[in-house]
């Protein structure tokens, strides 16, 4: 049954939106990640203008995390004053990253952007995992128990001023890194249409120590947050946002979300890490392909519109 998106200016079939929304849900439900980074190229892969794709994945993004945070926060399991932080820099960032985005795109170079930030994305993050799980699966398997060290801060945090007391995860640091970090996972996302939760979380532990019982809940909130801001640049400033694309991807990533979640139940978590690698690895090998290979029609021709030149 074919619907018509008006932003996009295309016709595709509803069963199809919505297949492509359970297949990406079923996978972050297995993988306990956001769907924004797999969700993006997928709609990219269909022929969705990439304006429209990254700014409807926002939407998307914003109506899938709102369970797990309020969920986190009844549990209290969210840091709420580092999300403040992490907000406060993330909408600067995003409202940096549309305004780049919409520069990019009246430029005609964000189609080549989007492939390139998601290869060399994707390209590392997918390699750093595969390498990191592979390694802890082969230590498992040689019956070797995993030596495993406290992620330690960065000297150069601990030097900087500013600081503040966080007393769910239990810290006293300055609030400029916390700031930074919201900032450039806010140009990220913008920029990709991706929520950055598998960026933001590394970030958390490895850099600031946040402890993992409040990491995943805080992270969730800038998500939330800064999403919400960032859909909301991209319908005023550059008109992207396909409400009718957003509404049936929603649909289908919450039905998908509920049986993949039982599913990542019964695989180990090292095999998770390692299939959801292999998984980023060949997004980015896919946008790496898109680059070198020669199009069968180098060239178009468009009709433009009154006004346009």
């Amino acid at each position: 049954m074919p619907i018509y998106l008006p932003i996009a200016e295309l016709s595709v079939d509803v069963f199809f939106l919505l297949g492509i929304g359970a297949a990406i849900g079923f996978i972050s439900g297995i993988f306990g990640v956001g769907g924004g980074f797999l969700l993006t190229p997928m709609l990219l892969f269909t022929g969705v203008p990439a304006p429209v794709a990254v700014a409807s994945v926002t939407a998307q993004v914003v109506a899938s995390s709102t369970s797990g945070a309020l969920s986190y926060f009844r549990r209290g399991a969210m840091d709420e004053k580092m999300g403040v932080f992490l907000v406060f820099g993330g909408v600067f960032g995003s409202a940096l990253g549309v305004w780049i985005f919409g520069l990019l795109s009246a430029m005609g170079q964000l189609d080549l952007f989007l492939s390139l930030g998601y290869l060399l994305l994707l390209g590392s993050v997918g390699t750093l995992m595969f390498i990191e799980s592979l390694r802890t699966l082969l230590r498992r398997d040689r019956e070797k128990p995993a030596v495993r060290r406290l992620p330690g801060q960065i000297p150069w945090v601990q030097r900087l001023p500013l600081r503040t007391r966080f007393r769910k995860s239990q810290l006293y640091i300055s609030v400029l890194p916390v700031v930074l970090i919201g900032f450039v996972i806010g140009i990220v996302g913008a920029l990709l249409g991706i929520g950055g939760g598998f960026v933001l979380v590394p970030a958390l532990v490895y850099i600031l120590r946040v402890p993992g019982k409040v990491v995943v809940g805080t992270s969730l909130l800038h998500l939330l947050a800064v999403m919400a801001v960032t859909c909301f640049l991209h319908a005023v400033q550059t008109q992207s946002v396909d409400t009718i694309l957003a509404f049936c991807l929603m649909v289908g990533s919450v039905a998908g979300a509920q049986f993949g979640a039982s599913a990542g139940q019964h695989l180990p978590g090292e095999r998770l890490r390692i299939l959801l690698a292999l998984l980023i690895l060949a997004i980015a090998i896919r946008f790496a392909l898109g680059i070198v290979i020669w199009p069968e029609d180098p060239f178009t021709l468009t009709k433009l519109g009154f006004g346009q030149s």
